[in-house]
């Protein structure tokens, strides 16, 4: 590989002529303020001497006697010299005017000077740039995946010499292009041993893209990449790490990307700022691991993701600012970790999400804050666990969801001060769980709900304090089964209590 050119460094011919000259005119300046102090003091003679001759140059007398007193004459002399230090004064500041205008005249050709060097320097680097890009990209471009190889680490060491930011956005924007080209898939052992090895070498070139991205967005990176756009757009991603790296800005798109097989690593990932989107992505095989990830700012958009197989964990992962959305999601097959994450500040959409296959595991996830919005998500098949969740502040806002099929786990949820609305929510089919459930704060609504089929039950549910308010649900021909008696803090209405209306029936109790 052609090594890299270095950059000359601009002449300092031009630079030092401004401050030869400004010494000059400086120069200058002595003689005239000699003859200034000259002049003034021949000024100051001259006043005085005109004064006396004014005054008849007359002789001194003690005081009281006729002609002029040595007071008198102290005081035409104190004249004359106030009359010289104004003239003096004003000689001072047209010198000083004067002295301020060359330094400034000879700063601004200082700074002119400068800017053509720079300026100078810059064409200078940004052709040396297009030089080593023209190579470097002809590698990558090149049939042997060893000289693919080495076109991508020299794409990567232009990036980190790159004159301006938008030079080195080109060369990211080159490397994640490779990425997003056609990927055949493993042809396995079926496949000639031509085809096995072609796909290796190619295999190996994209892992190797995805590892230099990683290590520029690491702490420590001796030239970070942070706060630019990768673009991974329709990307099929079959292994890599992106684990440890911090997203905090600039745009990130895994839009319509597909992880099928493999193992992809977001662990331990900071997401504090831009936009990340995951939308319409397709998790179908392999594992994607974001356990321990950071979600502290910006938005990570999961909307119409379909998680139909594979393992995708968030299990440790923090939401602390800013929103994650995963609006309109279907999850239908595989396995999604929610375990013992940690929502605190943040918003989290599951807006319309479509629960039907598979197993989505909350367990032990703490709310403290903010909000986590089920709102029209339907769960109809499948198997989804709240199960020791701690709502200890914030909103869960399941309004308007409908439990038809499946099974939906609450059990020994601890709800301690947070708001959980499960207005207008439908309860047709699935069974819903909260065995084992410690009401002991904040508020549960069920408002307008309606319990028509399947099976809700509270057994061994503990209602020690805040309030869980069954008075106004819409629909009651099939009623949850609550403890008996019925405990104060659950509110239930009197037409609920009344044995014979469809949407009046006794709840069954344990």
């Amino acid at each position: 590989m052609k090594p890299a050119e270095t950059v000359p460094a601009p002449s300092d011919k031009t630079s030092t002529t401004p401050a030869s000259g400004e010494g000059l005119r400086l120069a200058r300046i002595g003689p005239v303020l000699a003859l200034a102090l000259t002049g003034t003091v021949l000024l100051s003679v001259g006043l005085f001497v005109g004064a006396l001759w004014l005054l008849g140059f007359p002789v001194l007398t003690p005081v009281g006697s006729k002609g002029i007193s040595l007071a008198r004459l102290l005081d035409l002399l104190k004249l004359s010299f106030a009359v010289v230090a104004g003239v003096g004064g004003v000689i001072a500041l047209v010198v000083a005017y004067r002295k301020q205008k060359v330094t400034e005249a000879a700063e601004h050709r200082q700074q002119a000077a400068e800017q053509r060097a720079d300026e100078a320097h810059r064409r200078e680097a940004t052709k040396l740039f297009n030089e080593r890009f023209s190579t470097a990209s002809d590698k990558l471009g090149h049939d042997s995946p060893a000289v693919r190889l080495a076109g991508v680490h020299a794409l990567a060491g232009l990036a980190d010499d790159a004159p301006t930011r938008e030079l080195r956005q080109t060369v990211i924007d080159v490397l994640c292009a490779y990425l997003r080209m056609p990927y055949k898939p493993d042809p396995g052992d079926d496949g000639d041993a031509e085809e096995r090895l072609l796909f290796a070498g190619l295999r190996e070139v994209r892992h190797t893209i995805a590892r230099v991205i990683t290590a520029h967005l690491r702490d420590g990176a001796a030239v970070s990449w942070r706060g630019h756009d990768f673009d991974f757009t329709g990307v099929v991603f079959d292994g890599g790490s992106f684990g440890g790296v911090e997203f905090s800005g600039g745009e990130v798109s895994f839009i319509d990307a597909t992880f099928g097989s493999g193992t992809v690593w977001f662990g331990s990932a900071r997401f504090s700022g831009g936009m990340i989107s995951f939308r319409r992505a397709k998790f179908s095989g392999g594992t994607v691991d974001f356990s321990g990830a950071a979600f502290s700012g910006g938005t990570v958009d999961f909307r119409h993701a379909v998680f139909s197989g594979g393992t995708v964990d968030f299990r440790h992962a923090a939401f602390s600012g800013g929103t994650v959305d995963f609006s309109d999601a279907a999850f239908s097959g595989g396995t999604v970790h929610f375990r013992e994450v940690a929502f605190c500040g943040s918003t989290a959409y599951f807006g319309g999400a479509v629960f039907s296959g598979g197993t989505v595991d909350f367990s032990r996830a703490a709310l403290s804050e903010g909000t986590v919005y089920f709102g029209r998500a339907a769960f109809s098949g499948g198997t989804v666990y709240f199960g020791y969740v701690k709502f200890n502040g914030g909103t869960a806002d399941f309004g308007g969801a409908a439990f038809a099929g499946g099974t939906v786990y609450f059990g020994y949820v601890k709800f301690n001060g947070a708001t959980v609305d499960f207005g207008s929510v439908k309860f047709n089919g699935a069974t819903v769980d909260f065995g084992g459930a410690a009401f002991a704060g904040g508020t549960v609504r069920f408002c307008e709900a309606a319990f028509s089929g399947g099976t809700v039950h509270f057994r061994e549910a503990l209602f020690s304090g805040g309030t869980v308010d069954l008075r106004e649900v819409s629909d009651w021909s099939h009623p949850p089964v609550l403890p008996n008696p019925v405990p104060a803090t659950l509110l239930l209405s009197e037409r609920s209590k009344m044995p014979g209306s469809r949407k009046g029936r006794n709840p069954r109790s344990l």
